[in-house]
């Protein structure tokens, strides 16, 4: 069965979640929570003021496309939608602030547990923020609405349309679509800023694509053409463009991989046998750090997500473990990871960020 991306987790999750909510799989010592009352928290990233900036997939609504276009097949679709999705800022003592509210949210069937995608990622290019909404567009259950990027003013707490990535898809599709796992308008992953671009993973056509200065698209790379549906997920810059995939549910352990991107374009392993890749980072040193949501096989599982580092010899050191359905992770100033917990298919507020304290 392919079951992809956050979309795709229902049916697996459900008792993994009451699992959770009874205790089952603590976080290793070196995890604190610093921030709670967040709606399915995503993508996290420092801003210039030095504050955390986290994308929440919101809580979906009940506003419905049936009959107006294609929709998502059951059991994940049809989908139904609502403007529910936020962005957050989180001070030094954890309090959480509302930055932008009121973006596009979808959720899923209520047969697979109505889980809730809106802003998937944000990035800053200078002191702008952008942010990646994935939770958009007719097939998700919002008529007039596109997955794309928006430009935020963080001062005024709006949002712009800045890049239509759904319009993007319908007219550039990939070599090879997954035919029984298909979403329309996508389910755009991590938004990684280089220069004066902004750069998106794709993992349901399987791409990444670029976004210039005037929110024109283009396409990086078709992973779909050479590795077929393998879910690319996490995105980082570093010398050279990495990336991580999530591969297909239900988990089995191994399957996942961290790949270079070359010049040419073409693909490589760098990191094998990982298991649900959802976030990378590298430290001041250029180490790679790799978050996996679920490590073992036949999950997704609570208290199964960890951290691991790729050391200079290419071994593999376990930085943190226990956590529960991560979704990303950043560094912060103090050169800790911070990264977002209880990420979906939990009640509103009950997200969080945490911070593992990384040794060297």
């Amino acid at each position: 069965m392919k079951i992809e991306a956050f979309a795709r987790l229902a049916v697996l999750v459900l008792t993994a979640i009451a699992a959770t909510r009874t205790g089952y799989g603590q976080p290793s010592a070196n995890v604190t929570v610093t921030a709670t009352g967040l709606n399915n928290p995503r993508g996290l990233k420092f801003g210039p003021d030095g504050l955390l900036y986290v994308a929440e997939g919101g809580t979906g609504g009940s506003a419905s496309t049936a009959g107006m276009c294609t929709q998502v097949a059951p059991p994940i679709g049809p989908y139904t939608g609502g403007y529910t999705g936020r962005i957050s800022k989180i001070d030094s003592a954890g309090n959480r602030q509302t930055v932008v509210d009121n973006l596009p949210s979808d959720q899923t069937s209520a047969a697979s547990g109505g889980l809730a995608s809106s802003v998937a990622d944000i990035a800053f290019i200078g002191t702008t923020m952008y942010a990646l909404i994935a939770g958009a567009g007719c097939s998700h259950g919002l008529a007039g609405t596109v997955n794309g990027i928006m430009k935020v003013d963080i001062t005024a707490g709006t949002a712009a349309p800045f890049a239509d990535l759904s319009t993007f898809l319908a007219s550039n599709p990939v070599v090879n679509p997954s035919g029984d796992d298909f979403e329309p308008d996508g389910t755009f992953y991590s938004l990684v800023s280089l220069g004066n671009k902004l750069y998106t993973t794709e993992p349901n056509h399987g791409e990444i694509d670029e976004i210039d200065s005037q929110g024109n698209v283009s396409r990086v790379v078709d992973i779909s053409d050479t590795h077929g549906h393998i879910v690319p997920t996490a995105l980082a810059y570093e010398n050279g463009w990495y990336f991580g995939n999530l591969f297909l549910f239900p988990t089995l352990q191994g399957s996942a991989n961290v790949f270079t991107l070359s010049h040419n374009k073409t693909v490589h392993v760098l990191v094998p046998q990982l298991t649900t890749v959802v976030g990378l980072a590298f430290d001041s040193r250029h180490r790679l750090y790799i978050l996996e949501m679920s490590a073992g096989t036949g999950g997704p599982a609570p208290g199964m997500g960890q951290i691991l580092r790729y050391e200079y010899n290419g071994t593999l050191t376990t930085i943190a473990t226990g956590l529960s359905f991560p979704t990303a992770m950043t560094f912060g100033p103090d050169g800790h990871l911070y990264v977002s917990h209880q990420g979906f298919g939990f009640p509103p507020g009950a997200g969080q960020i945490v911070k593992v304290f990384v040794t060297n």
